[in-house]
């Protein structure tokens, strides 16, 4: 009765979830090497090249100011201030005093403060310079806005318990002689679900790549179901995790919504970085971490406080920080901070969670992990179909 439930589980729920599963497979194995797709689609854009051998970049914060020169009624919540020598500074306008800019991402010459380029994040009608932001919408919500990103989540969460019941339908029968009942004679009647028989028909092959192709990266899988939900839908994740683990408060928890968004912060935003690295410099000194490099500086016009991250060696994710100090943006106030790691325990486990699902860790080989992983989610979604279909019209004609 109970397999005949998780069997229904497994087939229903494989089924509701196929379209969304290949989208989400096709276009995670992509989003792998976003930033490659990127520059290769938008050379003139991303590219740039030091004019003499030994020039200095111009700082973050005058190409800021370069940019809000250029767009005056725009406003820019957020600094980058770790970027690639050979790739352009990028900086997210947000609306301002004025009315809201046409495109929301300007591409800067790091060297010279040249406007390489601008287009509105994800709009494919500006065609292929929005290719690989487009992928990415469709990944992250359908490109349906906060609709598109409710229906992923509850997707994932729908793929993490069907992560357990397709395990569980793999498992052999209890067996009914004694003696196939031992612990090694379980593990050889399971090793048959481990396994493809290349030479078999067409239905064999698909079912055993099914659940073959299901086992033996299960551990995968789940990590990106179950980190989908951290980002789709926190509204689960989090109380589940709090449930399990031991978790810090979160940054933009740290200081309360105000009534009214302050658009601007009472410091100015040179005062701000410095004072940024003057905590985040004491923090190192007595949480004893160490700071590998700076990530961003990002101001909250909704609770009026600073966000500074650097990457520390606390962090695992190997492109972006996360070691993250809070404090108020009229006055300095030091109002919390966040460690990915080493602080709590459920913190630890979403960091490296959610650092796989983006594979910025571990270099090349495990970015072509994850392409393989997310292209066998699609086949996994497809093959669940096509053997059902295959049962449904044997049903149909009797031979069930």
């Amino acid at each position: 009765m109970l397999r005949r439930l998780i069997v229904l589980v497994h087939r229903y729920v494989g089924l509701a979830m196929t379209i969304f599963l290949v989208i989400a497979g096709l276009t995670g194995s992509l989003l792998v090497w976003f930033e490659e797709i990127d520059a290769t689609i938008n050379p003139d854009w991303l590219k740039v090249e030091a004019p003499t051998t030994g020039s200095r970049r111009l700082d973050p914060l005058t190409l800021r100011g370069i940019v809000l020169e250029r767009y005056p009624g725009a406003s820019i919540h957020y600094l980058s201030l770790n970027t690639p020598a050979d790739r352009a500074a990028v900086f997210w306008l947000q609306p301002g005093e004025g009315p809201p800019p046409a495109d929301d991402t300007v591409f800067v010459n790091p060297y010279s403060g040249e406007i390489l380029g601008s287009r509105h994040y994800g709009d494919v009608s500006q065609g292929l310079h929005n290719l690989a932001p487009f992928i990415y919408e469709l990944h992250r919500s359908l490109a349906l806005g906060k609709l598109g990103t409710l229906l992923l989540g509850i997707v994932a969460l729908l793929w993490t318990i069907d992560c357990f019941a397709g395990a569980w339908l793999t498992l052999p029968a209890a067996a009914r002689r004694p003696e196939t009942r031992g612990g090694r004679a379980w593990l050889q009647r399971w090793w048959p679900a481990w396994k493809l028989r290349w030479s078999a028909g067409n239905y064999k092959r698909n079912y055993d790549l099914h659940r073959a192709g299901g086992l033996w990266p299960w551990a995968l899988l789940f990590v990106f179901a179950w980190s989908s939900v951290a980002f789709n839908l926190p509204e689960v994740y989090v109380p589940v995790m709090d449930a399990l683990f031991e978790r810090q408060p979160e940054p933009r928890k740290l200081a309360p919504r105000l009534p009214q968004a302050q658009k601007q912060p009472g410091m100015t935003w040179p005062e701000a970085l410095a004072h940024a690295r003057q905590l985040m410099a004491e923090e190192s000194r007595q949480q004893g971490f160490s700071i590998h490099e700076e990530s961003s500086l990002r101001y909250d016009p909704r609770s009026a406080v600073f966000h500074y991250r650097v990457r520390s060696d606390l962090d695992v994710n190997e492109k972006r920080g996360n070691t993250t100090i809070v404090f108020a943006a009229n006055d300095g106030r030091r109002l919390g901070n966040y460690l990915p790691t080493g602080r709590a325990s459920g913190d630890t486990v979403t960091t490296w969670l959610l650092t796989l699902h983006l594979a910025h860790l571990w270099g090349f080989p495990y970015r072509i992990v994850v392409t393989l992983a997310g292209l066998l989610t699609a086949l996994l979604a497809i093959t669940g179909v096509y053997i059902w279909w295959k049962k449904r019209r044997a049903r149909r004609r009797g031979r069930y």
